[in-house]
């Protein structure tokens, strides 16, 4: 096997002689495996959010407790964002296209269980086990695009279009969820996931190479409970946070989380074979600059979406399907901006485009910011803008920090960026959602009930529309006082991005390195697998 690209002239599938990247260009059978790779993106994206609108079945049907309904939301989220890490390293070891395989039939497996369980208990299990499939796929699949992609303006092309499509993901399980609850029972919003998955399974092993670090070390098991056990506390007791303010229990949760952080990072830094590779974080490299921002950009995503989706549904008064189908109207404009920022950033410095999207994601929330009671158009002209800028960051910044990783450690490197932005998501919806419910509360008069001063909804649940009528305009405040939070921070986000950013950055190998497994798709030569890599 060679390091050096293809020069066969005429059509080829494979990669063509590169052109000014800095690396062989990806031929048709590369972009053809990629549109494969979105296939999980999408799904995995989408299963954040399909659940929302079969909540009122699920419960007239299984009849959860309240706690039990909470773990059937959560514990999807937490079995993602706590195998992450784990994952990303195992992919590293045993092969991206491995890992992925396992992840595939794992997430159809617990889809179909999904859809036909009969108790609570059953469905809670389910969710685990699917995001577990998620905590594989997701990873694998930006890895692999690390590997499929060695020129770095296909590689950019490519990450916009995957950051693209997971924004739009996100929208799209809200609405196909509700458009098959008025026609299907709940599980059906679960076996969206089974066809895509058996097509996954079937064109992933024609089409997609296996790649894996051929020198990886032993597997670090300590390292797996630790990493579980510094992201699960924080971002459970940052949910807690979101949902009902300080308390104890959230302090105690991420202080916890924080200990055990410190004790899985002294062991990342001091062993050879530990699950994140020091590698990445080398000076110049920016690896740890590029997770920084994406968290940010995860925070101002998380904490618009907080306030637009209840301003849509108790604000307006819009039915969950007529409030998912009007939040659709923005993704159009984000599906854009990331492929527009990706050729953008071509031409001129990445960091003065980073630095642009933050400062229009600022915009965005200005216009948050603007907002009455009776404001729609406002509130999604400026949830279009925060998307489109945050889509550009996270497009730009995803692609430096894959660039900047070494091709055996893609795995490990997606993982770590999907994690942190987990821990932004949770953080935005911790910090701009305690402003908004601090304002709501101080605005709500003295002589509400109780429950009507703590939450939107419980003063709306009451007849006294003079009450609700106050609720409303004491929400929209707080969420006006959280947009001047996030614009504050944003602007100053993007003033660092610029200020950090600048300069030359220590890259990658972009060509596979000596030694780097690469196993041979079924139905490709060998030639054309060498040409690949």
């Amino acid at each position: 096997m060679t390091n050096s690209p293809s020069t066969t002239a005429g059509p080829s599938t494979g990669p063509s002689t590169p052109t000014g990247g800095a690396g062989p260009r990806a031929g048709r059978r590369e972009w053809t495996a990629f549109v494969v790779l979105l296939l999980p993106l999408l799904l995995v994206s989408m299963d954040v959010s399909v659940l929302y609108f079969a909540l009122p079945s699920i419960s007239r049907e299984l009849n959860p407790s309240a706690t039990q309904q909470l773990w059937i939301v959560d514990v999807y989220a937490f079995a993602l964002a706590g195998l992450l890490i784990t994952m990303g390293s195992l992919g590293d070891r045993i092969g991206r296209r491995r890992l992925l395989l396992f992840g595939a039939a794992a997430f159809g497996v617990a889809s179909v269980t999904a859809a036909y369980a009969t108790s609570a208990d059953m469905l809670i299990a389910s969710r685990a086990l699917l995001g577990v499939g998620g905590a594989t796929l997701m990873p694998s699949t930006m890895g692999l695009v690390r590997n499929m992609f060695h020129d770095d303006k296909q590689r950019g092309r490519a990450v916009g279009i995957w950051s693209g499509a997971m924004a739009g993901g996100i929208a799209l399980g809200s609405v196909l969820s509700g458009i098959m609850l008025e026609h299907l029972w709940w599980g059906s919003v679960f076996l969206i996931n089974v066809p895509a998955m058996v097509l996954l399974l079937v064109l992933v092993p024609v089409l997609v190479p296996e790649y894996k670090d051929p020198a990886p070390g032993q597997f670090d098991l300590l390292s797996v409970p630790l990493s579980m056990g510094a992201v699960l506390p924080v971002v459970y007791g940052l949910k807690e946070f979101a949902a009902d303010g300080f308390s104890l229990v959230s302090a105690a949760c991420v202080g916890a989380g924080l200990v055990v952080g410190t004790v899985f990072v002294r062991r990342q830094r001091t062993r050879r074979d530990a699950l994140i590779s020091r590698e990445l974080f080398r000076p110049g490299r920016r690896f740890g600059a590029a997770i920084s921002l994406n968290c940010v950009a995860a925070f101002a995503m998380m904490g618009s979406a907080y306030f637009t989706t209840q301003y849509l549904q108790s604000v307006l008064d819009m039915s969950s399907l007529r409030a998912a189908l009007w939040s659709v109207a923005p993704s159009f404009a984000v599906g854009v901006a990331a492929p527009t920022a990706t050729a953008v950033a071509q031409k001129v410095n990445r960091a003065y485009v980073i630095a642009t999207g933050f400062l229009l994601a600022a915009v965005g929330y200005a216009l948050l910011a603007l907002a009455g009671t009776d404001s729609l158009v406002t509130v999604l002209a400026g949830a279009a803008v925060i998307g489109m800028g945050i889509v550009t960051v996270m497009a730009l910044v995803s692609d430096m920090a894959l660039a900047s990783a070494l091709v055996e450690k893609a795995g490990s490197a997606a993982s770590l960026l999907e994690t942190g932005q987990e821990f932004g998501g949770a953080l935005g919806m911790a910090v701009l959602g305690s402003i908004g419910t601090a304002v709501y509360r101080a605005d709500m008069p003295a002589s509400a009930p109780a429950a009507a001063r703590e939450t939107l909804g419980a003063a709306l649940a009451g007849a006294d529309r003079t009450l609700a009528a106050l609720a409303r305009e004491a929400f929209v405040h707080g969420m006006q006082y959280a947009a001047v939070g996030g614009t504050v921070i944003l602007v100053l986000a993007g003033l660092l991005a610029a200020r950090i950013l600048r300069g030359p950055a220590v890259g990658a190998p972009s060509a596979v390195p000596e030694g780097l497994s690469v196993a041979t798709p079924a139905g490709v030569s060998v030639g054309e697998a060498e040409a690949a890599v």
